[in-house]
């Protein structure tokens, strides 16, 4: 009874914890010099991810065995894996618009876990036969945390297309409107040696020529970032694969048995493949390939809930039937 207290409390005060750190990165978008909210920020996430942890701990314990055997469990371990892709990228090179992205993916997965999987697919259960193996950690885990990096990796690059696109569209109409009028401008100016619209129009210059810059700026650590993540995501989903053909050979006697789970997941395999293919290979950068990833957060997700809402295949089992 102790352990099921426990597991509430845990629960409810890291959902609070990502809500309040979620509101804080996005105020941080408004005010980006303050420190208080960089470092409450910081120490919330940090404080949030040890509740995460404790909360997996303590199923553990009373579960006796990893607790991923379920749609719960698992969306309870990839709010997890983005906490702790949060505080490692954190830790080796800090960006105020980091947690922009990744307290909202926490805040969000956690909030389906714990209010849109009803009470009674909450509940810890004995594991069926299949899952009754030392693959269940190696195979979900490497999974899960494939999922978790691969969509922050694509959150940025549709991050990236979103801000690229804003900026192609509405700098250059600007520019090209207001060009008569600067000529003009200047034209009086000249004539009139007014040097108070001499400088307000400096002043305006340089300002758009400030914020162009600084989207560019962001639109390159975009995908730069974008592109690292996926890159060690990618791995992380190879390894998943390949333990989880060795499981399935262990278990029912076949290595690949074209389940619809194992189909998306390749399909997911061979996007992300494509994507760094085309990366390293062909120079694609930009929007380009944060296309292609942008097609794999979509990927990703059917393959995590869509396939499963079915209720159909072999992978079926402990989730959404």
């Amino acid at each position: 009874m102790i352990f099921i207290i426990l597991e509430r409390i845990l629960a409810h005060t890291s959902f609070f914890l990502l809500f309040l750190i979620t509101l804080i990165f996005w105020g941080k978008t408004i005010y980006t010099r303050n420190e208080k909210l960089d470092h409450f920020g910081k120490k919330g996430m940090v404080i949030a991810y040890s509740c995460v942890t404790g909360f997996l701990l303590n199923r553990w314990i009373y579960s006796g065995h990893l607790p991923l055997s379920n749609l719960y469990e698992s969306s309870m371990f990839l709010s997890w894996s983005f906490s702790l892709i949060h505080i490692i990228l954190e830790v080796r090179s800090p960006n105020f618009w980091l947690g922009t992205i990744t307290a909202p993916s926490a805040m969000l997965t956690h909030a389906f876990a714990t209010l849109g999987i009803p009470k009674e697919m909450q509940q810890s259960a004995v594991l069926v036969p299949a899952l009754q193996s030392n693959w269940l950690m190696m195979h979900v885990s490497m999974m899960m945390l494939s999922y978790a990096t691969l969509l922050l990796g694509s959150l940025l690059a549709i991050a990236f297309l979103c801000i690229s696109f804003e900026r192609n569209t509405d700098f250059p109409v600007y520019y090209y409107d207001t060009k008569p009028s600067i000529l003009s401008f200047l034209r009086r100016d000249i004539h009139s040696s007014n040097r108070e619209k001499k400088g307000s129009y400096l002043q305006k210059k340089f300002c758009l020529l400030s914020i162009d810059y600084r989207r560019w700026r962001l639109t390159q650590q975009l995908d730069h970032w974008s592109y690292r993540i996926i890159g060690l995501g990618f791995p992380l989903l190879t390894i998943g694969i390949l333990s989880g053909a060795v499981w399935a050979n262990e278990a029912w006697g076949s290595y690949w048995s074209w389940d619809p789970k194992e189909t998306w997941a390749l399909i997911t395999w061979l996007i992300f493949a494509i994507y760094l293919h085309t990366r390293m290979n062909r120079g694609w950068q930009g929007r380009k390939s944060a296309i292609v990833a942008s097609l794999g957060f979509l990927i990703i997700w059917i393959c995590y809930l869509g396939v499963n809402s079915l209720g159909r295949g072999l992978h079926s089992y402990g989730w959404l039937i």
